[in-house]
């Protein structure tokens, strides 16, 4: 669905390096302390750590002119520079596989992705992915971080849902990578989560980095956060859940899942922000609402609205992805469930 929407307000992100060209960055005094391929990652868009690493490790990337390692410390003041290499021919094969399609031009497409489909080839994960249904459905994308993320200027994680935009051609690629740079693209979320807020919306500014013991989750009592700002307003109230709108003004990994824990109200089916506690308080004020939320078998989160200025005349485009069936279900249940025991 296209709708017409507000321009929002442009700030600044990470930049855009195209392949083969070559860039700079300082290091200001609040980074010194960071490892450097957690500083290549953090200023290149769609620059992954482990990409950084790898490319660190071919000798792209220097500090001060000599060649470090990936975990080198960085100081104050420190000029890290280099290149990235051009995009490898992908080694991973097109799939037939269906796509939601949004959107479509020459320029971009726009797809609904269902919850459980991994974004970009990884271990594990090296078939049945987006990319390799995008291969197929675009035979000519444009790629960054080697070969991994041919078109995708953006991801959601596994088990979330909805819309995410694709670049079909690299003008296209680095238009839409300035617009999230300069956050110009508006991203609107839907959200079940425990507990119902005794208001009915409010603003999250709490810093999210890597958790400091367990790096593959993040946590808002991180050594390293960046800001993070999240919007937030009641859509709908249940029993000892509700179905939360959120706008994130920033775009930090896993923002909303590590917010909505923080605020005391963790995503339903979140197996890894989730809270033992939300689930043992709804058991006792409503069987029934715990009982239709123990069939969440992944994280009830889904990515509703996307703005982005179009890359051929910048009008604005607008597009709704429709809720996938277990999240629509469960809503519908724990709505039945509330309107009887208001009975």
């Amino acid at each position: 669905m296209i709708l017409n929407t507000i321009e929002q307000r442009p700030s600044v992100s990470p930049r855009m390096v195209d392949p083969s060209s070559p860039f700079s960055f300082q290091v200001a005094s609040e980074e010194a302390g960071e490892r450097l391929d957690s500083f290549v990652a953090s200023r290149i868009e769609n620059c992954s750590r482990s990409y950084a690493a790898a490319i660190i490790r071919k000798g792209c990337v220097l500090v001060e002119g000599f060649p470090r390692k990936p975990g080198y410390t960085l100081k104050s003041g420190e000029v890290v520079a280099g290149s990235l290499p051009a995009p490898e021919v992908p080694a991973f094969l097109p799939e037939a596989l269906p796509l939601e399609i949004l959107y479509e031009d020459d320029d971009v497409l726009v797809i609904n992705k269902p919850p459980g489909m991994v974004v970009h080839p990884a271990p594990g994960h090296y078939t049945g992915t987006l990319v390799n249904a995008l291969m197929h459905h675009c035979t000519d994308l444009p790629g960054i971080s080697g070969s991994l993320r041919p078109g995708i200027v953006h991801r959601l994680d596994m088990d979330t849902s909805g819309a995410l935009v694709v670049a079909k051609t690299g003008r296209a690629m680095c238009h839409l990578a300035d617009q999230f740079k300069a956050r110009r693209v508006h991203k609107c979320y839907l959200a079940l989560v425990y507990g119902t807020p005794t208001r009915d919306s409010g603003i999250i500014e709490l810093p999210i980095g890597r958790h400091p013991l367990e790096r593959k989750r993040m946590s808002v009592n991180s050594r390293t956060p960046r800001k993070a700002i999240t919007q937030w307003r009641v859509k709908d109230r249940y029993i000892g859940s509700c179905l939360l709108e959120l706008e994130i003004q920033t775009g930090r990994t896993h923002q909303i899942r590590v917010h909505c824990q923080a605020m005391g109200h963790p995503v339903i089916g979140d197996g890894v922000y989730g809270n033992r506690g939300s689930k043992r308080i709804l058991s006792q004020g409503s069987p029934a609402s715990a009982a239709a939320v123990a069939t969440a078998r992944r994280q009830m989160l889904h990515a509703w609205r996307l703005q982005i200025h179009h890359p051929a005349d910048e009008h604005l485009l607008t597009l709704e992805a429709p809720l996938p069936d277990d999240m629509r279900m469960l809503m519908k249940r724990l709505k039945e469930i509330a309107n009887t025991q208001k009975k």
